[in-house]
């Protein structure tokens, strides 16, 4: 992260359209493709619970679809305070691809709404990982949305022919992009961890009341 902050701020030229403002690129395109790279492992893990029965799955997905919620927030946040800077207004909601990202956004935070409103057990497990598997369509949906739109007022920096930046432009994403997907890998472990010690604690509470 220390690597990509200097080569955005350092080494990384001032955009000649946008200026300054444009710097939030190397943030917001990463934390948005880290947030798709997230829900998309948690309906890998919630296709493992349903083809396996393993319940070590459900956990899984359950945390990579909090941790693509965090990291959609941040998109959301970060594509405001650009739209800002750069169009005048916080949000448009005559813009497909932002509202089509909203929708994803709002769609995984109605999981957690759905998980929390059934009882532990099997059930609830298969139930989660069916509506985790289904939010991923709307994923290519959403990435897709930036290319289709007719107005073009979201910018489009990577198409067929490249990406449309210079070499140092493109190596600051990149590196920003890796910083962004290690630093959801490391939390999505510690909160994984944390949850499982949760677990087993409450499964030895359980036995020794029984006990």
């Amino acid at each position: 992260m220390a690597v990509a902050l200097v080569l955005v701020f350092f080494v990384a030229p001032v955009d000649a359209d946008q200026g300054i403002s444009q710097k939030i690129f190397y943030f917001h395109v990463p934390i948005a493709l880290t947030a798709y790279a997230c829900f998309g492992w948690g309906a890998w893990k919630a296709l493992r619970l349903l083809w396996t029965r393993d319940d070590r799955y459900d956990l899984e997905s359950y945390t990579a679809v909090h941790q693509g919620t965090i990291f959609g927030a941040l998109t959301l946040a970060t594509g405001s305070i650009w739209a800002k800077a750069s169009w005048g207004r916080w949000w448009v909601w005559s813009e497909d691809q932002l509202v089509l990202f909203l929708v994803l956004f709002l769609f995984y935070c109605a999981y957690f709404m759905l998980r929390f409103s059934l009882e532990p057990g099997p059930g609830r497990e298969r139930i989660s990982a069916v509506y985790a598997l289904f939010g991923v369509v709307l994923i290519p949906i959403s990435f897709l949305a930036i290319r289709l739109s007719k107005n073009f007022i979201h910018p489009v920096v990577f198409t067929r022919d490249g990406p449309q930046m210079t070499n140092t432009m493109f190596t600051a994403f990149c590196v920003a992009w890796a910083a962004m997907l290690a630093l959801a890998y490391l939390m999505y472990r510690v909160e994984l961890l944390g949850k499982r010690i949760d677990h087993n604690l409450r499964e030895l509470r359980a036995m020794l009341g029984d006990a």
